[in-house]
C-alpha cells in the first residue's frame, strides 16, 4: 500500500500551494485529483479556434501576485515559469450615453477623468489614496490571518495601537457596510458608484449587502496603487509553476484519479480510498480541497459532529455565473479607443442595475439585463491569439444555477442545455450596445453554461466560481462554520482548504498555504 505523510484530495492552486509548502518543509506527499489537468477553474485552453487561448474562469493573477505563497517562493516559482504580464489599464465602466470611467496606475490620469464627473469625487480619491497604505496594512493583516483567537487579537491590536479606539471602530463598520451604504457617503457621482461597485459582485456582493464594502474599496485602491497582473500566455502559467515547485520539492501529482472516500474508521483520517480501488494511506493529514456538499461523498457517515455536518450541508453558494468566450478579428470598437487598453470593461451602468441582476438570478431568473466583466487579456498579452486577432472573456453575472424563468420573458427553456445559447446571444447584444459590431468580430463562439462549470469542477456548485458565498454570516470566523474557521474538521487529521475555507475566493493561494504552515511549520 502506497503512504504519504500528507495525502492532498484535489489539485487546484490552494491544494497545489499547500503540496509545496508541506513538501519543501520534508513531508512527502500525494496529490490526487479527478480531472485530467491540475489547476480546477484555473486554466487555459484552446476554447474556440486554433491558436485562441481562452483562461477558462480564472483570468487576473494579482493576488497571487501579492500573495505571501509568492513573496516565499517567487524565485522557484519563477524558475518553474511562472510570467505575469502586468496591466496599468485595469478596469473601467462603460456607461449608457458613451461615457466611461477607468481606473490607471497613473493616479494623475485617474483623478482628471473622476474630476470630469466631479471634482469632489476626485478629492475624495485623492484621500483615500493617501489614506490606503495604513488601512491596506490592517486589511491585509487581517485577511492574511488565521482566524484563530490570537490571531485574531493580534491584529485587533495592531489596529488598537496604531489607530486608537475611534479609528479602530471605523474600520470595524467599514467592515460591515454594505457597497451602497460606503459608496454614498464617500462619493456623490453615479458613475463613481457604479465603476466600484461593479467589483463587489464579483464576490457575491449586490450593492444592498452588508460586509460588501471592502471588495470595491480593495480592488479600487490596490489597482490604482499596484496595477493588476494577468498570466503571461494564459493564467494556466500560475498552475505549470506551482506543480513544477511541489514536483521539484517531491510531491507526487496524480490527475485522473478520483477519490472515492476518506477512511476515517480507526476514529482519525488515516488514509483516502480511490476509485479505481487503490488505498493511500496519509500518517499526518488528509486534506481535502473539495467544496463543503462533496465532504458527504467523502465521509458516507459524516464526522460524527451532527452541528458540523449540519452546517456542510446548509453551505450557501453565490449565484453562479455563464462564461462566452469569444475568438475575434479585433478588439471591440468601444466609443472611445482609449478602452481597448483596459484588462476588463464592467457592462453594469448603475447600482440598480446590479441589485436587479443579482435579485433576478437569486430567484432563478435569467437576468433581463446581467451584469457583464469584459476580459481583454489580448490587449495585455497579444500571444494568447494569433497575430492580429483577439480573445474576449465574458463573464455573465449573475446567473441561476436552476432556471425558473426568464426575467425578460423571452427565452423559454427551463435547463441549461436549452437557454445558454438564447441567454449568451442577450449578453453578447449588451455589450454590442456599447461597442456596436462586435458581432460581425466573431470568429468562433464557446459558450460555459453554470452547470458545464460545475460538471467540469464540482467546486463550483450551480456555477459559482467563489465557491460559496462570503456574506457576513458565512465569511471571518464563519467560514465554512463557525468553529472550523482554521481548516480542522470533527475527524482527527482530516482538513479541508480551497476557496469555500478562509480567506474565501481569489487566486491568493491563502487557505493551502496558511494550512500548510499550520501543519508544518514555515
Amino acid at each position: 500500500m502506497t503512504a504519504y505523510d500528507a495525502v492532498i484530495i484535489g489539485a487546484g492552486h490552494n491544494g497545489l500551494a499547500c503540496a509545496a509548502h508541506l513538501a519543501k518543509r520534508g513531508w512527502s506527499v500525494g496529490v490526487f485529483e479527478g480531472a485530467e489537468r491540475p489547476g480546477g477553474a484555473v486554466k487555459t485552453l484552446e476554447l474556440t479556434a486554433p491558436g485562441f487561448r481562452h483562461d477558462f474562469a480564472a483570468m487576473n493573477l494579482s493576488l497571487f501576485a501579492g500573495s505571501a505563497f509568492n513573496r516565499a517562493y517567487g524565485a522557484d516559482l519563477a524558475a518553474a515559469g511562472l510570467a505575469f504580464a502586468p496591466v496599468s489599464d485595469c478596469f473601467a465602466s462603460i456607461f449608457p450615453d458613451g461615457r466611461w470611467l477607468g481606473v490607471s496606475t497613473d493616479a494623475a490620469v485617474t483623478r482628471r477623468r473622476i474630476a470630469a464627473v466631479s471634482q469632489a469625487d476626485a478629492q475624495a480619491w485623492e484621500a483615500l489614496l493617501a489614506a490606503f497604505p495604513g488601512r491596506a496594512a490592517h486589511l491585509f493583516a487581517l485577511l492574511g490571518a488565521p482566524m484563530k483567537k490570537r490571531a485574531i487579537a493580534r491584529v485587533l491590536f495592531g489596529v488598537l495601537r496604531a489607530e486608537g479606539l475611534s479609528g479602530t471602530l471605523d474600520l470595524l463598520r467599514f467592515l460591515l457596510q454594505s457597497p451602497r451604504a460606503w459608496l454614498d457617503e464617500t462619493f456623490e457621482s453615479a458613475e463613481v458608484k457604479a465603476l466600484l461597485a461593479a467589483w463587489g459582485m464579483h464576490l457575491d456582493f449586490a450593492p444592498d449587502i452588508a460586509g460588501g464594502a471592502l471588495f470595491p474599496y480593495l480592488e479600487g485602491m490596490a489597482n490604482q496603487s499596484f496595477g493588476m497582473v494577468l498570466g503571461q500566455g494564459g493564467a494556466d502559467t500560475m498552475i505549470t509553476a506551482l506543480v513544477g515547485v511541489a514536483k521539484g520539492a517531491g510531491a507526487v501529482i496524480e490527475c485522473g484519479a478520483p477519490v472515492e472516500r476518506v477512511d476515517a474508521s480507526a476514529g482519525a483520517a488515516g488514509a483516502v480510498v480511490l476509485k479505481d480501488g487503490r488505498r493511500i494511506a496519509a500518517r499526518k493529514a488528509v486534506i481535502a480541497s473539495v467544496a463543503p456538499k462533496s465532504l458527504a461523498s467523502l465521509l458516507p457517515s459524516g464526522t460524527g459532529n451532527a452541528r458540523f455536518d449540519r452546517g456542510m450541508r446548509q453551505f450557501r453558494h453565490a449565484p453562479g455565473t455563464l462564461m462566452i468566450h469569444l475568438a475575434l478579428d479585433g478588439l471591440p470598437d468601444w466609443p472611445d479607443p482609449e478602452l481597448r487598453r483596459f484588462a476588463y470593461v464592467h457592462v453594469a451602468p448603475s447600482l440598480d442595475v446590479m441589485v436587479r441582476a443579482y435579485a433576478d438570478a437569486s430567484a432563478g431568473l435569467l437576468p433581463a439585463e446581467p451584469v457583464i466583466v469584459v476580459g481583454q487579456p489580448t490587449a495585455v498579452d497579444p500571444t494568447r491569439a494569433p497575430p492580429g486577432k483577439h480573445v474576449l472573456w465574458l463573464q455573465v453575472r449573475m446567473a441561476p444555477g436552476e432556471i425558473r424563468g426568464d426575467a425578460a420573458g423571452a427565452i423559454a427553456g427551463r435547463d441549461w442545455q436549452a437557454a445558454k445559447e438564447p441567454f449568451a446571444d442577450r449578453a453578447v447584444a449588451l455589450v454590442e450596445r456599447y461597442a456596436p459590431g462586435l458581432s460581425s468580430k466573431i470568429i468562433a463562439r464557446r459558450v460555459v453554461s453554470p452547470i458545464d462549470l460545475e460538471r467540469d469542477n464540482p467546486n463550483l456548485v450551480g456555477g459559482d466560481q467563489i465557491c460559496g458565498s462570503h456574506h457576513l454570516a458565512q465569511n471571518f470566523l464563519f467560514r465554512p462554520v463557525a468553529g472550523a474557521a482554521d481548516w480542522r474538521t470533527p475527524v482527527k487529521n482530516l482538513y479541508l482548504t480551497g476557496a469555500a475555507t478562509w480567506p474565501g475566493a481569489g487566486v491568493g493561494a491563502g487557505s493551502g498555504y496558511m494550512l500548510a504552515r499550520q501543519l508544518a511549520g514555515g
